[in-house]
């Protein structure tokens, strides 16, 4: 399938793997950039030095184009923009900051640059810095959302933007991929779908724990004050929402907060840690291999474009 992101990236599929902290890592990247889409490794909470190794041996794992995923928040943001140059990958995704003061030093070393943003004024900022693509993403997402869904998204942005769009945020399945091609997108970034890859390092509770969940099971702490984080509901996320119901001062909630995405991620606390993943959970039923995933994914897009045509003749 051609589209403009699968132009630009020199990717078979026009799907990119979300960059999901503690799980982005070598091995699920390189699966999916071999299964035709294009891998991310997450750098958030990382050491720098993390980053040099991870990319090396993606590299080892496959010769397809695979990109990072820089938070701008990162105390250590530009040394991974420097290693990132330095190491050559095809491209990143920039998210919770400013990205423009990075365009001109990825440029120069033939880095794509897509940034993350939330609405149509930053969409047009970024595109007039030079972004060579730019992700939206809706708070249909796992882990830190904004306040617009996906369908808002696709319909302000895409209009206004010349640059390749693409969606994310809820996009569980082939008939998402294809609804958001049909409203102007030229892919998708995905996350939760590939939390359920043999490849994907997310313990095996939180995995489980996914599977078992039914659609109304995703939560939002934090959004009344301004950054909320959507996962499951837990022990964790009752005891959070009361107390931010009761206006306690930040630093209280903090100290709930912080860490429980490693807790659930790594060490598989799925009552005190928060299993990160979007609203589109029904689609999540077991754990399969990347190329299963995308193939099944492509072959529902497939069939949902064909079928959509036939609209026009009812």
């Amino acid at each position: 399938m051609k589209t403009k992101l699968t132009e630009l990236l020199g990717i078979q599929y026009p799907i990119i793997q979300g960059g999901m902290a503690w799980v982005s890592e070598a091995n699920l990247t390189s699966a999916v950039s071999n299964a035709g889409g294009a891998g991310i490794i997450a750098t958030g909470g990382r050491p720098t030095e993390w980053v040099r190794e991870e990319i090396r041996k993606a590299k080892s794992l496959t010769d397809k184009p695979f990109g990072v995923n820089i938070m701008l928040m990162a105390p250590n943001k530009d040394e991974i923009v420097e290693v990132v140059c330095e190491e050559k990958v095809a491209f990143v995704t920039l998210g919770a900051g400013n990205p423009v003061p990075f365009f001109a030093k990825l440029k120069e070393a033939g880095i794509k640059a897509i940034p993350v943003v939330p609405s149509v004024k930053l969409a047009k900022r970024v595109e007039a810095a030079g972004a060579d693509a730019l992700v939206i993403e809706g708070m249909e997402a796992g882990g830190h959302i904004g306040t617009l869904t996906t369908m808002a998204l696709l319909t302000n942005v895409i209009p206004e933007i010349q640059i390749p769009v693409i969606a994310a945020g809820g996009i569980g399945d082939g008939r998402g991929i294809a609804a958001a091609l049909l409203m102007g997108a030229s892919g998708v970034q995905m996350g939760s779908r590939f939390l359920l890859a043999e490849e994907c390092s997310l313990h095996p509770n939180a995995k489980a724990r996914i599977i078992q969940a039914v659609d109304t099971d995703s939560i939002v702490t934090g959004y009344s004050r301004g950054h909320g984080v959507r996962g499951l509901k837990n022990a964790m996320t009752e005891k959070y929402l009361e107390l931010e119901r009761k206006g306690v001062p930040q630093e209280e909630l903090d100290k709930i907060a912080i860490g429980t995405n490693r807790l659930a991620a790594i060490e598989g606390d799925i009552e005190n840690g928060l299993v990160q993943v979007g609203q589109s959970l029904h689609p999540l039923q077991e754990v399969k291999p990347v190329k299963e995933i995308v193939e099944g994914l492509m072959a529902e897009v497939s069939k949902t474009l064909t079928g959509a045509s036939q609209l026009l003749h009812s």
